[in-house]
């Protein structure tokens, strides 16, 4: 079965109860595979990156048979604001969106008219749209966005939910986990060789990656951590300067575009 987000986002947990830890969210437009039901929930796998994780059962419409044809024949347009109002001519009802979303082109099924400019991933060229001062611009959109394990939106975000919503907008699909997007992209060998819109890798005392944010250059870093901000990076790591100290180890530079 396919089911759609039709309603602002839905956290998906660790495992079917409520009570259970959110591991990340699933944005409106979102489309999922059931891969399981247990009494009211759904194991489900975000067909964007492949993430599985369980969700309440009413929280997701199942697509019938015509819908599922036309969700997947066009590629959706992606909400490019950290939050922006939808409106629904049917219901007269508006929805608040977070950055990220995806607005389907229902041929007729569902016409929807948008009080707001949105922008359609699927037309976005690497070589001639995506630049690193854009990407850094609107990352910046999200400073003091509030940390939240499992979040991806403006109202509360993790370090690599911040950095796939960020790429998102620019066509770029990343997995969900720092541990799976380090495995992306180039290698940079040197901070004096960074450009905007890098991503850097951080570790743990076990080696393991744990951090990921987006260089400004070879001396600034924007994440989540805490909230989103800006902090000094340099060969040994983040240094915070409102803690006196170094947060996060420098494991990896990765390049994506």
């Amino acid at each position: 079965m396919l089911g759609i987000i039709s309603i602002p986002l839905v956290p998906l947990r660790e495992s079917e109860n409520e009570r259970s830890e959110m591991t990340s969210q699933l944005l409106f437009g979102e489309c999922v595979e059931v891969l399981e039901a247990h009494d009211n929930w759904l194991l489900v796998q975000n067909l964007s990156d492949k993430y599985i994780g369980w969700a309440d059962r009413k929280m997701i419409q199942i697509l019938n048979e015509v819908g599922k044809r036309t969700i997947l024949k066009k590629k959706p347009w992606c909400v490019s604001n950290q939050l922006l109002v939808y409106k629904d001519v049917n219901s007269k009802l508006d929805m608040i969106l977070p950055g990220g979303s995806m607005i389907h082109d229902f041929d007729g099924i569902g016409k929807n008219e948008y009080d707001f400019t949105l922008s359609r991933s699927g037309n976005y060229l690497i070589s001639d749209v995506i630049s690193g001062s854009g990407l850094i611009d609107f990352a910046k959109k999200y400073l003091n966005t509030p940390y939240l394990w499992g979040g991806k939106t403006i109202l509360g975000i993790d370090c690599s939910g911040f950095v796939q919503v960020v790429f998102s907008i620019f066509g770029i699909q990343l997995p969900r986990d720092a541990s799976q997007q380090v495995e992306q992209g180039n290698v940079i060998d040197f901070l004096t060789e960074v450009k905007a819109g890098d991503l850097a890798f951080f570790e743990n005392s076990d080696g393991k990656i744990i951090h990921v944010g987006i260089l400004i250059n070879s001396k600034m870093i924007i994440h989540a951590s805490g909230w989103v901000k800006i902090d000094t990076i340099d060969s040994q790591g983040i240094f915070s300067i409102q803690m006196g100290e170094y947060t996060h180890k420098l494991r990896v530079i990765k390049r994506l575009i």
